[in-house]
Parts: structure tokens; C-alpha cells; sequence
């Protein structure tokens, strides 16, 4: 019981904890607090050098983690052959449909059918996990997470609506990192169900493309093999605190710390649940020197961003005339807005998407051990 608390109050002052440093830097809520969607409430600092290099360094840090894990302690792991491959499954061809009827409704300049275009984000993105799901259940001899766990595919897109809102939520007290200028398309009704519409898409992507990632061996396999890191019970109970200091110093600090929103979590909520013997992808490492789960979760959420950004800026660049997608959203980032390849993300900012991948699974995790639901979403096992 005192392991259930422990996680309850940690998930509770990741909330708290903001607001306290923001009532200290502005007197109250930070500007623009509960407008939703959120949208830009002043212009952040612009670029500066000094802080774009050091972030460069750790973007370039991680990369070369990703590439070369050798260099990091990983041993070669000779790569198991694949699974034998199965038959499309039924849902992936009409899955397609709906995914390339619902593309083309969004990005065309269809003025006739406008009002087409403002529902097309959601089964646009339905769409696309069928398609993923069809293409792992196809890799993976008749295994996906619909046809071998289904009950979970849907506590994870409810799930997935709760864990998003709560990222709505703490972007606030970083002043809109992202905000959706689109807004005026729905009434505030519209705009909070078709988002909480919207939201259950976030997990269920992810982990098909972590589970698509599973399924070629010398992906799965490369970084099975690495150094074990074990952190004692003072070393978890300080990183919880360091946490929980981020934490409140992201409201005070809302443009030099606002990456905390995308880190600090981790300290936060993985120490309260190793603290109390929960599992988390993290205990494969410290136990057997496997990362296998925590990079690829990563790596996941890395190609899920590639098709957020590139469907989100398609879907306001063939418009210039007047906005059609309320889901539609734009970055302002301080410091590091600069280079741009095709999308409104700063490149560096794809980096954070590594993140933001791992943060999902923990949050997943705490939801689940919350509510007393089982966590697992191994495909391996029929529900």
C-alpha cells in the first residue's frame, strides 16, 4: 500500500510543483493558463548561439549512442532470424482506405466539401495504425497487438487521451512550446472532444511502430547486449528529488528549463515505482543490460514524429487560404527555432521525440499501476 502512495503523491507533484514555481516567478498562473487549445501568448527568446551549441552537443551525443553503440559498452548480438510471415489481416486494407481517403481530404483544396477536411485528423491516424498493426501482424506470424491483445489497444487509447492532456497541461508553464492557431474552427466544446478524440491516437501509434521496430531482428537485437547500470535506494531518492527541484523550476524558469517537460518525469516517476518494486522498461537494464525496450520505445516515437510533422505541416500548406485543421499546431520554441527541414519542428527538436517516447511508456505504466489494470502490452501473450 505505502508503494501505491508513494506513486500517487510523485505523479501528483509533477502536477503541483509547476504551479508553485510559477506562482513565484509570476504571482500566479503563467500567462495564457487553461486557454485551450493553447495558443501562442507571447513571442519567446529568439536564437541564441551559446545554448543552440550545447544542445547540439547533446543531440550529437545521442546520436552517436544510437549509431555506434560499441563505442558505449554494447557486444554484437548475432541478429535471429525473423519470423515466419503471415497474410495481411482483415483490418489492414480498409485501414489503408481510411488512411489515404482521410490524407487526401486533408491536404486537397476541396472548398466545396470544406467542412470534410476539419474531421480528418483522427481517422486519418485510426487509419494508420490499422495499416501498422496489419504490416506487424504480417512480420510477425499472426502477432499484433489487435489480434493478440485487443482489450489493451483500447485501455491504451483512453489511456492515451489522459497522458496526452496531462503534457497540455504542463506545457502552460512553459509559456506554449506549441499552440494551435486553428482554434476558432470549433466551438470550446468542439475543440475539447474532437482533441480528446484526437489524443487516443498517441500510444496505440507508438507502440505499433515500437512492435514493427521489434520485428527486424538486427534493430531488436543491437542493443540487447549493454552495460548494466544499477542505481542504489539513495542514489533513486535523489534523483527523485533533483526531479521534483525540475519540476518547480520549470514554472520559474519557463524558457531556460523548458525542456524539462520532456525529462523530468523520468526521475520522477521511475524512481517512486522502482522505489516500490513496480516494473518498468528501465529494470531490464539495471537486471540483464538490456535496452532494447527503452531505445526502441524511442525509436518509435522518433518515426511517429517524422509522420506527425509531415501530415501537421501538409495539412495547413496546401491551405493558404483560409485554415481547415483544427488539429493543426505551430512551435514556439526558445533558443533552438532555427534549421528547419519541411515541418514547423525545429530540427533539433525530432531529438526530444526520443524522449517524449519513454515518457509515454511511464506514464502508461503509472496509469496502469494507478488504476490497477495489467501494464503488459507483450504481443506475445493472448489476453
Amino acid at each position: 500500500m505505502k508503494r501505491y502512495w508513494l506513486l500517487l503523491i510523485s505523479f501528483v507533484l509533477t502536477l503541483v510543483l509547476p504551479s508553485i514555481g510559477s506562482y513565484f516567478k509570476f504571482g500566479g498562473p503563467p500567462p495564457g493558463f487553461g486557454d485551450f487549445p493553447a495558443q501562442e501568448v507571447e513571442l519567446p527568446p529568439g536564437f541564441n548561439q551559446t545554448y543552440f551549441i550545447i544542445a547540439c552537443c547533446i543531440s550529437g551525443a545521442m546520436l552517436l549512442f544510437l549509431v555506434f553503440p560499441v563505442w558505449f559498452g554494447f557486444r554484437r548480438v548475432d541478429a535471429q532470424s525473423k519470423s515466419k510471415l503471415s497474410d495481411y489481416p482483415k483490418w489492414f486494407f480498409p485501414g489503408l482506405l481510411v488512411m489515404i481517403v482521410s490524407w487526401f481530404f486533408m491536404w486537397g483544396r476541396f472548398e466545396i466539401v470544406q467542412p470534410i477536411d476539419h474531421y480528418t485528423f483522427v481517422p486519418l491516424w485510426w487509419g494508420f495504425i490499422l495499416v501498422l498493426d496489419g504490416i506487424v501482424y504480417k512480420r510477425n506470424a499472426g502477432k499484433s497487438l489487435i489480434a493478440m491483445r485487443p482489450n489493451t489497444m483500447k485501455i491504451l487509447a483512453a489511456s492515451s487521451s489522459f497522458s496526452w492532456f496531462v503534457f497540455e497541461y504542463l506545457n502552460f508553464f512553459v509559456l506554449e512550446n506549441w499552440y494551435y492557431p486553428n482554434s476558432k474552427i470549433f466551438t470550446n466544446f468542439g475543440n475539447i472532444s474532437w482533441q480528446l478524440a484526437s489524443y487516443t491516437t498517441v500510444l496505440p501509434v507508438i507502440f505499433e511502430f515500437y512492435y514493427l521496430l521489434k520485428t527486424f531482428p538486427s534493430v531488436n537485437q543491437r542493443y540487447a547486449n549493454g552495460p548494466k547500470i544499477r542505481v542504489s535506494i539513495l542514489g533513486l531518492w535523489i534523483l527523485w528529488i533533483l526531479g521534483l527541484i525540475s519540476m518547480m523550476a520549470m514554472g520559474y524558469f519557463p524558457y531556460y528549463m523548458f525542456f524539462m517537460l520532456w525529462v523530468s518525469l523520468i526521475p520522477i516517476l521511475v524512481p517512486a515505482m522502482h522505489l516500490g518494486g513496480y516494473w518498468t522498461p528501465f529494470m531490464d537494464i539495471t537486471k540483464k543490460g538490456d535496452w532494447s525496450s527503452l531505445i526502441l520505445i524511442a525509436l518509435a516515437t522518433l518515426c511517429t514524429g517524422f509522420f506527425w510533422e509531415f501530415w501537421n505541416f501538409g495539412s495547413e500548406w496546401f491551405h493558404d487560404y483560409a485554415p481547415t485543421n483544427p488539429n493543426y499546431w505551430k512551435y514556439s520554441v526558445p533558443f533552438l527555432d532555427k534549421y528547419h527541414i519541411f515541418s514547423e519542428m525545429p530540427i533539433l527538436g525530432y531529438f526530444g521525440y526520443l524522449w517524449f517516447g519513454i515518457v509515454c511508456w511511464v506514464l502508461w505504466l503509472v496509469i496502469a499501476y494507478l488504476m490497477n489494470f495489467n501494464p503488459s502490452v507483450d504481443i506475445d501473450q493472448h489476453e
